[in-house]
């Protein structure tokens, strides 16, 4: 397994993922590249250094070192911690078994664990990140403004500094669905004449038949991500994925799946054909009553496509409880979600500013009655 640091073919300086520009940057001689610039440069580099690595990458051999670890939330079991040596500075980076891309602590340079996405780890797609980290910023702010009670901590610099872009990996899923209803429609006319009410019942045979095209539906595939997080953020634009290519990772960090398509095949199924057969009923005209003798939802070509698809998160911990709050960015259209701690003392403070005023005025106008 190697680690993997996207270079500047220039300067040899680390290049990085610009959301706004859509390019890559390189941090030390400020040139920039697309990902089709690259994938060009890519052949002259293996034919002039005699390497063999893909998109334009600089990347060094290395036999991980695993050590003992705490276990991850709802795995149930002990997760290993994985070392790995940075190729540019020679610190030692520590990963987990699901991480897939990261940065060295120390020279601050990203690296891409490419065993992690090899194989049946590697993703058919990504959707680059399209919001970069000041905007994702700003989106924060703006969403904490009518929320007073918020602890300071949560937002001051040190830690929205702590904000993180993640590539979280989802397992899509697309189909045809061949829709088939069969009903009973009613209508009623009620109309009077003189002292007498009449009704009339009219029955008509409802029929609906049609197919429908499923694309890409997702689910979570990482077992430690917080389900509220990740699905808090939904829906992606899956229209603007890529093929996969590491660079898009680069100045990222990136998960790997650990969950297989299987998991998931009853649940959305069932879900598909709920969705289809509420199509066919919705399509039935304007009957005050319809009932349903019988339907059917046939799945054709079912596929499964794996992605990473990017969010902003920032965790914070509360001091005392250890309770962990969160906000979550979706970094292609910026929706976002989170859960916020609540400080007592702004809390009380606000109550002493109501309470106290409103009861001073009642025990004033009680006195002179």
């Amino acid at each position: 397994m190697a680690t993997v640091s996207i270079k500047c073919p220039n300067c040899g300086g680390g290049l990085q993922f610009d959301p706004a520009a859509q390019n890559y940057e390189c941090e030390y001689c400020l040139s920039r590249f697309t990902q089709e610039e690259l994938e060009k440069i890519a052949p002259k580099v293996k034919a002039e250094e005699g390497k063999a690595e893909p998109d334009s990458v600089q990347a060094e051999g290395l036999v991980p070192k695993e050590v003992a670890g705490g276990g991850a939330e709802g795995q149930g079991g002990t997760e290993k911690a994985v070392i790995y040596t940075c190729p540019s500075c020679g610190a030692e980076i520590v990963t987990d078994d699901t991480t897939a891309a990261s940065f060295c602590f120390y020279c601050h340079n990203p690296v891409i664990l490419q065993g992690r996405l090899e194989g049946k780890y590697h993703p058919d797609h990504v959707l680059p990140f399209a919001i970069d980290k000041e905007k994702a910023t700003e989106i924060f702010l703006g969403w904490l403004k009518k929320k007073r009670f918020v602890p300071s901590d949560f937002y001051a610099p040190e830690q929205i500094e702590k904000m993180t872009g993640v590539y979280f990996p989802y397992w899509l899923y697309s189909c045809q669905v061949e829709g088939r209803l069969d009903g009973e429609g009613t209508r009623l006319r009620v109309w009077q004449t003189g002292n007498m009410q009449y009704t009339e019942t009219q029955k008509y045979d409802v029929f609906r038949s049609g197919t429908m095209d499923i694309a890409h539906v997702p689910r979570n595939a990482l077992k430690k991500a917080d389900k509220k997080l990740v699905e808090g953020v939904m829906p992606f634009d899956t229209r603007t994925m890529k093929p996969f290519s590491m660079g898009f990772l680069s100045g990222f960090f990136a998960e790997k799946r650990d969950m297989e398509r299987e998991q998931f095949q009853p649940e959305v199924e069932q879900e598909v054909r709920g969705f289809a057969a509420d199509s066919l009923k919705g399509s039935i005209g304007s009957y005050n009553s319809v009932s349903i003798r019988s339907q059917e939802a046939r799945i054709r070509g079912p596929k499964w496509e794996y992605a990473l698809l990017p969010v902003w998160t920032l965790t914070y911990r509360e001091a005392g409880t250890g309770q962990i709050y969160y906000f979550a960015c979706n970094g292609q259209s910026g929706k976002v979600c989170g859960k916020l701690p609540v400080d007592k003392k702004k809390l009380w403070i606000f109550f002493a500013e109501i309470f106290v005023p409103l009861l001073a005025v009642l025990l004033t106008a009680g006195y002179f009655i």
